[in-house]
């Protein structure tokens, strides 16, 4: 099981999922009905079985679905779950808790229940108690859609595999100096011109509104929140070439399709600019049901240091008024934030002056958790400017004592982010985030006693079957006994 539960006790005797066994959901409210349905969804491709969906009374061979007397102390994402000979009962106090509790009881079930065709079984699940909940309430996975654009389907298959692993937050980083991937309606040129091209001369693309909406909804379903990332005041190439006014001199600047950092900028003492960014953050405030926006905050070496902490505080306010809570790389720390601001560490030591002002942060250390980095100098995709991150460097660390300063207490959680200079594909996702977004799920998860290297390449070695019967194009590490 990844992430390996917070405990864990094996029995003796299996359940034995046939053609008889139904899903059974108390109290039959609309959530719970959902999430039996999507378990039979799950299950019916490789087991053949139809796996109904009921209420009612008890009975004997049943996977019971319950929120009725769930302990209260397993909060919003914690659960029980308990598997007889009999019967299987998962038990949390929310659906949340039941949608975590469904994935490890998928992983319990033999790899090849993952297969989308019919396989031959059984299917047992051998018998134990786990009860489980999270270390972190924020566990995430960051794409960059900017630099290239990958599709609603693409981003719906990377949604699935989040939820496998009980990570909760899907943070798209959807503008840059490459492209602008929203669709602003007060400001088509965003998209219409910003979003035309990618790194390389590619054709570029964009999300419409409907099709943000639909990821958002889609991504609810399964138990994560989509964080928007609009980049400003640097990264900002695409918006300044879509919109002329965004620059001092009225001349909008060409497209560009290289992977340079730290050239361009808002002009951050024009007013223009922060209407101009009223409309933008109240358009996706108002897309966006989750209560962050990500404004970037990075590499600005083209803006003036007093003109950058001037912009952070008054765009803080634009959230604010939006009724959103800001988030921004932990160079936001520069500027005066207020205490519901949260900062994502990346590189350097920002985050303590952060903690300093109340808030919390987001651990994402560039050489723990960027997934684009290369496994290895032969790896075929990926940059090297953190180092090379193999699944041990990913693995073997504790954010509780990572960084000098930042306690536990102040860690909202950790996530990983896929840039995307060297990625044009689905299968190139695939390669760069697993098995290294396994290991982060299980860091996220996990007590911090239970993350113990040379048990977890052993688990991680059994769940490459999984991920094979799933599709997953991913990296078979030497350091993994597949």
């Amino acid at each position: 099981m990844i992430p390996y539960p917070a405990s864990v006790h094996e029995a003796e005797g299996a359940f034995v999922l046939t053609a008889d066994t139904q899903i059974r959901v108390e109290p039959p409210t609309a959530p719970l009905l959902a999430l039996g349905h999507d378990l039979a969804a799950h299950l019916r491709p490789a087991t053949g079985f139809e796996l109904p969906v009921v209420t009612g009374a008890p009975a004997a061979g049943q996977l019971r679905l319950t929120t009725v007397g769930a302990d209260p102390a397993l909060g919003a994402e914690g659960y029980q779950l308990m598997i007889q000979p009999d019967a299987v009962t998962l038990t949390a106090p929310q659906p949340a808790g039941l949608h975590w509790g469904l994935q490890t009881l998928r992983q319990r079930l033999p790899a090849a229940s993952a297969w989308p065709t019919v396989q031959p079984g059984p299917w047992l699940l051998p018998c134990c108690s786990v009860r489980d909940l999270p270390r972190f309430a924020w566990r995430g996975f960051m794409l960059d859609v900017a630099r290239h654009f990958f599709d609603v389907p693409t981003i719906k298959r990377i949604i699935d595999l989040l939820a496998l692993h009980k990570l909760n937050r899907l943070h798209l980083h959807l503008t840059d100096d490459q492209g602008w991937r929203l669709h602003i309606a007060r400001w088509p040129a965003l998209t219409a011109i910003g979003g035309a091209t990618a790194v390389g001369g590619g054709p570029g693309g964009y999300y419409t509104q409907a099709d943000y909406a639909d990821i958002v909804a889609y991504a609810q379903r399964q138990g994560i929140m989509v964080i928007p990332e609009i980049d400003m005041p640097g990264h900002t190439n695409a918006a300044l070439a879509a919109v002329a006014a965004l620059n001092a001199d009225g001349a909008a600047p060409p497209l560009y399709t290289g992977t340079d950092v730290g050239f361009s900028s808002l002009n951050c003492d024009d007013e223009w600019t922060y209407r101009w960014l009223a409309d933008v953050i109240g358009e996706v405030a108002s897309l966006t049901p989750g209560p962050y926006i990500h404004i970037g905050g990075d590499e600005t070496a083209a803006t003036p240091p007093a003109a950058y902490r001037r912009f952070i505080e008054r765009v803080q306010t634009l959230v604010q008024a939006c009724g959103k809570q800001m988030i921004g790389w932990e160079e936001i720390a520069h500027a005066r934030l207020l205490p519901s601001t949260v900062v994502q560490h990346w590189h350097s030591d920002d985050a303590r002056a952060a903690v300093q002002q109340g808030s919390q942060v987001i651990l994402s250390p560039a050489s723990r958790t960027y997934l684009d980095m290369q496994y290895t100098p032969a790896a075929p995709l990926g940059l090297h400017w953190a180092g090379y991150v193999e699944i041990k460097d990913t693995y073997e660390w504790d954010p509780a004592t990572y960084l000098a300063g930042v306690a536990e207490d102040d860690i909202l959680g950790i996530e990983a982010p896929l840039w995307s200079e060297t990625l044009t594909t689905l299968a190139d996702i695939e390669w760069m985030a697993f098995p290294r977004l396994a290991a982060l799920a299980e860091i996220a998860w996990s007590p911090a006693n239970r993350c113990r290297w040379d048990d977890f390449r052993i688990r991680l070695a059994a769940h490459g079957a999984r991920l094979q019967a799933l599709g997953v194009n991913f990296y078979r590490s030497p350091q993994v006994p597949w």
